[in-house]
């Protein structure tokens, strides 16, 4: 759609008789506002159509949408010829701790990202043990100047809220974190003492303020839970909003379909609410199964399952070097994997399944990029191909693998390249999927930029407006912000935020539709987006024509 149709048709939708909160002729004191928003055009966030309007805010609050020209406030935004909307919320991210050391979160709020929900695949900052939480402690206090404390989720949320950052803040409780503190990093059941005890670690983070539970299926030791231990933890969650399983399915590429299978089961047995993070079809030989998986989806919801799903803009995903290996050569964590890669008498059958599962990537060893390694020498690996790597070395491409796994004490990560375009947009155009960037938040400067992150990380949100919309016309633009606003504020039940509306927090995202487009590549990811010169979050200027401000309003929330 043409901007100029665009603004006409916002203009008849806002003299159709609209019902706003204020008109003209209204007298307002000098102090009614902190921040009048003037001659926006709004997308509220519930997939309505767009209409003209401003916006009067204070105390963090929207107070008035309407025709505000009368009115005085200490800021005005003009934002004429830019569409005003509420703060994008990423449902899916792993920054956690590491806002503290990034307070800004440039790569996220610069994007138009306002509210970040953690703690996803089965990892969160707690609980922990005393003797994991000594170690941590003392790197962020050598290598940042951070005190932690505490244990558990409720002392690591206080903490935050003692902290100061750009971008809000919810975390989920990871089930894996879970299972490595009571069970340990061995492919074993869990005892029905564990269980119990896995349990209680559940309902006191739950009562701590997660905002629901998460499952990584395809990392250790998350990956070692049976469906029916799965089914057993979320069954415990009381009832309520906060019942939420989002799960980073058992696997994502060959056998995807019995993964949201188990998924759909876990759900429909715990009574759970389920969200499938980052929806794929990954594999050459899997791309035509997503519609398959997105018709499983939608017969879940038809038998009364709450059902959704998200997903990146992105063809490639984001993961670990070791999760190119069998499941059984990573038990019992990185020092015991580091033995079996050395072990001769492995070496065929874990040659065998890497190359089984490299083969179905788009260009093979090609589609392995390296994005980061914990080895001072081997930094110059970083953004190259394993294959590339490989003929610099001189070796085999495989070998070369278990060299930097070996040489890195299993600590690296990589971008593999496993999807197409045309599977992806069927996904990120079905109704009940919704946009998430999988990333953590980056910045081009120090200590965050050290590793080469996966372009999600600054480009997520504005390229799926600028492609998807605008270029691909997948979706109206209206639905692609609900996508981003409503649709996961209501999935992890914050009430008063993803929304324009009167009473609504002031998180709010102005852009503009002729110019927003992503500028992050794969090559050099490191780039901000253009076309978004405000974001506001709790009724605080954050981003000012294109730069942060350095104020740090965000907030932990719980619901």
């Amino acid at each position: 759609m043409k901007r100029r149709d665009f603004i006409q048709k916002s203009m008849v939708i806002g003299g159709s008789g609209l019902l706003i909160s204020a008109l003209p002729g209204i007298h307002f004191k000098d102090d009614d506002f902190d921040v009048i928003i003037l001659k926006g055009t709004i997308i509220d966030g519930t997939g309505g159509t767009s209409y003209p309007a401003d916006i009067g805010i204070k105390n963090g609050m929207i107070k008035e949408i309407g025709d505000l020209s009368g009115a005085k406030a200490k800021t005005i935004l003009d934002a004429s010829s830019l569409i005003v909307s509420p703060g994008f919320i990423d449902i899916h991210t792993h920054t956690d701790l590491g806002i503290l050391r990034n307070p800004k979160g440039e790569s996220k709020i610069r994007q138009g990202v306002t509210t970040e929900i953690g703690g996803q695949c089965g990892g969160s900052f707690a609980p922990i043990s005393k003797a994991e939480f000594e170690k941590d402690a003392k790197r962020y206090l050598e290598k940042y100047g951070l005190t932690l404390k505490g244990l558990d989720f409720a002392d690591h949320l206080e903490m935050m809220r003692d902290w100061k950052f750009s971008v809000n803040q919810a975390d989920m409780v990871g089930l894996g974190t879970i299972r490595e503190l009571i069970v340990g990093m061995d492919d074993r059941p869990a005892t029905k003492t564990e269980m119990e005890l896995m349990k209680k670690e559940i309902k006191a983070a739950l009562d701590g303020g997660a905002v629901g539970i998460s499952s990584g299926l395809e990392y250790t030791p998350g990956s070692f839970a049976s469906t029916e231990e799965l089914i057993e933890l979320a069954r415990s969650m009381p009832e309520g909003i906060n019942k939420l399983y989002a799960t980073h399915m058992r696997n994502e590429d060959n056998t995807g379909e019995e993964a949201v299978a188990e998924a759909i089961r876990i759900a429909r047995e715990s009574g759970a609410r389920l969200e499938l993070s980052h929806l794929k079809a990954s594999g050459k030989s899997n791309w035509h199964k997503a519609d398959s998986l997105l018709r499983m989806l939608d017969a879940a919801v038809a038998e009364g399952i709450e059902a959704h799903a998200d997903r990146y803009t992105y063809v490639a995903y984001h993961t670990g070097l070791s999760n190119l290996f069998p499941l059984w050569s990573r038990d019992g964590g990185k020092k015991d994997f580091i033995k079996r890669l050395n072990d001769k008498s492995n070496y065929e059958k874990l040659r065998a399944y890497s190359e089984k599962k490299v083969s179905n990537l788009d260009g093979e060893w090609k589609g392995v990029v390296i994005s980061s390694i914990k080895n001072e020498e081997l930094q110059f690996v970083k953004g190259k191909s394993i294959q590339q790597i490989a003929n610099e070395m001189n070796m085999d491409p495989f070998d070369t693998a278990v060299k930097l796994l070996v040489e890195s004490g299993g600590r690296v990560s990589m971008v593999g390249f496993g999807m197409s375009e045309k599977s992806t947009e069927k996904i990120l155009g079905h109704p009940r999927v919704m946009i998430a960037s999988d990333a953590s938040a980056h910045a081009p400067y120090p200590p965050m930029n050290k590793s080469i992150p996966h372009p999600r990380a600054y480009g997520t949100f504005p390229r799926a407006i600028a492609k998807y919309v605008k270029e691909k016309n997948l979706v109206p633009l209206e639905e692609m912000i609900k996508k981003m606003t409503l649709m996961p504020a209501q999935k992890i039940g914050i009430k008063d935020r993803g929304e324009i509306a009167v009473g609504k927090r002031a998180d709010i995202t102005i852009f503009d539709y002729n110019t927003i487009e992503d500028k992050a590549t794969f090559v050099e990811p490191a780039q901000y987006p253009k076309g978004i010169p405000y974001v506001m979050v709790n009724g605080k200027i954050v981003i000012k024509n294109g730069k942060h401000t350095g104020t740090l309003p965000g907030e932990v929330i719980t619901v």
